[in-house]
């Protein structure tokens, strides 16, 4: 998901200080996921959820049921899930039974029959609750096109599935075999979700879509829009040679920007590409779809709600939202984690990716502009990397953007790109780190370091688990030299150091170095790294 910017949270404020008072009765709670799994919840793994709903635009409701398929070592004598309370329960039903559930708040506790079922259904419905904020405070948009149409957006990163369907709702749990997404929808709507449209189904006055993928998904990353669409599609041929489905869904009101929003997202697919690798989700296809809010990364179907805001670099357009939320589909939804802890791998490696795209077309210059205006946004009040068994509400803070970008930024002068761009492609296709194997900080540390062959532990401990910064000393030495350290580390690290020579690599440390010029130095002249500096 992409940091908003002032205008975006302005906008959000104003939007809660307007909202009718019969409103708040629909407004979510402070649902937030994550955090130590439930030791019940650590005794089955979700292999398959198949959702199955009824969307009823008209009083802001869904009714269905899920059924899902699970595997565990043990006799269960609970099967703890997730689902807000707002919804009613209706009934539970395994091995064509009813069985007996309880509901305590947001936890819905089954007790499974005494068989060898691995599947339970869940048959449940209500009115959702409504965002105020999204896609950070998430939850049910509910809006109106230009023409009077019905249009639904649903986000959920920092809320989890709970919010729209009965599931084991913790970010080390995916469906290993994915999901089947069966909505059914007033005519003439459509439904765009994740990954193939394997069939359509209609009756008088209603139609059902059938979608369906078997990758592996993060629980946020399930997702619907509703509304009428017009789209546009080609073929995206990968650097592979797999040929993939690409296409755009817009409002009809939008349908002359389809064309370049499409051509916008080839753009972005084949830049990415290049620098992590093939395209993660082949047998989908590669979306977007136009959502009544900002954006978010859903796998395969990622939201855009950037109004079409388009911008040349070099020789291409590009669209910063739609580029950010498609580089998650390489780091955050084919990379995951399985702890908000390490919240950043999603976000600042994504956002790094950001900062490639102006590499690739605008060239050097262009890049470091980019990095020099995100750097005055970081705060550097939290380490990057929050404690273990972190929820959602409190990992998710700015600099796990901008900081973890700028970390990555500096890995690159660390590393020297000859090292670094096959390193950053390596890691994101790694089957150890891809798809059902959710990862963790210490494996693209130990990624990195092994990888390379370069000490990189230092460097790691000091920029992404502290606030710390190294402090630069530098002191005349004669007439033509200068001492220059970083008194406050405790490794040494390349830095680049500008003299009346040029531009010179010194390794630095609490050790001083002894730089010769005939006039003053500037260390790190290019701001590769963030420093203390005198």
């Amino acid at each position: 998901m992409m940091r908003s910017n002032l205008l975006a949270w302005s906008f959000a404020a104003v939007l809660f200080c307007v909202l009718p008072e019969t409103a708040f009765s629909q407004i979510q709670k402070n649902w937030t996921w994550g955090g130590p799994l439930d030791p019940l919840q650590a005794k089955y793994q979700v292999e398959h959820y198949q959702l199955e709903l009824e969307i009823f635009p008209e009083e802001q409701e869904i009714h269905g049921k899920n059924k899902i398929t699970f595997n565990s070592q043990e006799k269960l004598d609970t099967l703890r899930l997730n689902l807000i309370e707002e919804y009613q329960v209706q009934k539970v039903v395994m091995d064509g039974r009813e069985t007996g559930f309880e509901r305590h708040g947001d936890i819905l506790d089954i007790y499974p029959l005494d068989c060898t079922c691995k599947e339970v259904e869940v048959f449940y419905g209500g009115k959702t609750p409504i965002a105020i904020r999204p896609p950070w405070t998430g939850g049910f948009t509910w809006e109106k096109d230009e023409l009077g149409n019905h249009w639904l957006g649903l986000s959920s990163q920092n809320e989890g599935a709970k919010i729209f369907m009965p599931s084991l709702d913790h970010p080390s749990s995916e469906p290993i075999n994915g999901v089947d997404l069966i909505f059914t929808v007033p005519k003439p709507y459509f439904v765009a979700s994740n990954g193939s449209l394997v069939g359509e189904t209609e009756s008088v006055d209603k139609i059902t879509y059938h979608w369906a993928t078997r990758y592996p998904i993060n629980n946020y990353n399930i997702n619907f829009t509703v509304g009428v669409f017009h789209e546009e599609s080609t073929i995206f041929k990968s650097d592979n040679g797999t040929e993939i489905p690409m296409m755009v869904y817009v409002l009809q009101q939008n349908r002359s920007k389809a064309k370049d929003l499409l051509q916008i997202l080839e753009n972005s697919s084949k830049t990415l590409e290049k620098f992590f690798g093939p395209y993660p989700f082949p047998n989908d296809k590669i979306a977007v779809v136009e959502t009544p809010y900002l954006g978010m990364e859903h796998q395969t179907i990622n939201a855009y709600g950037n109004n079409f805001q388009f911008e040349k670099v070099g020789k291409v357009m590009g669209d910063w939202l739609l580029h950010h939320e498609l580089g998650h589909e390489w780091f955050g939804n084919k990379v995951s984690v399985k702890d908000w802890a390490d919240f950043w791998i999603h976000e600042g490696l994504t956002a790094y990716g950001d900062w490639l795209f102006y590499l690739e077309h605008g060239g050097e210059d262009a890049y470091q502009q980019k990095v020099a205006s995100v750097r005055q946004n970081i705060r550097n009040l939290r380490p990057v990397v929050s404690p273990r068994n972190s929820n959602s509400d409190f990992a998710y803070h700015p600099d796990i953007y901008t900081k973890g970008a700028f970390v990555i930024h500096s890995l690159r002068y660390y590393l020297g790109d000859e090292l670094f761009f096959p390193m950053l492609k390596a890691f994101a296709s790694d089957e150890r780190f891809i798809y059902e194997n959710l990862v963790e900080t210490s494996d693209f540390t130990e990624f990195v370091k092994h990888y390379t062959g370069v000490d990189t532990d230092g460097f790691f401990d000091l920029y992404l688990k502290s606030v710390r910064l190294p402090k630069v000393k530098v002191t005349k030495k004669g007439k033509k030299g200068y001492m220059v350290s970083l008194p406050n580390i405790h490794f040494s690290m390349p830095v680049e150091i500008r003299t009346a020579h040029g531009l010179e690599r010194h390794m630095l440390s609490t050790k001083p170095v002894l730089v010769k010029s005939s006039g003053p130095v500037e260390v790190d002249p290019g701001n590769w790294y963030l420093l203390e500096k005198k």
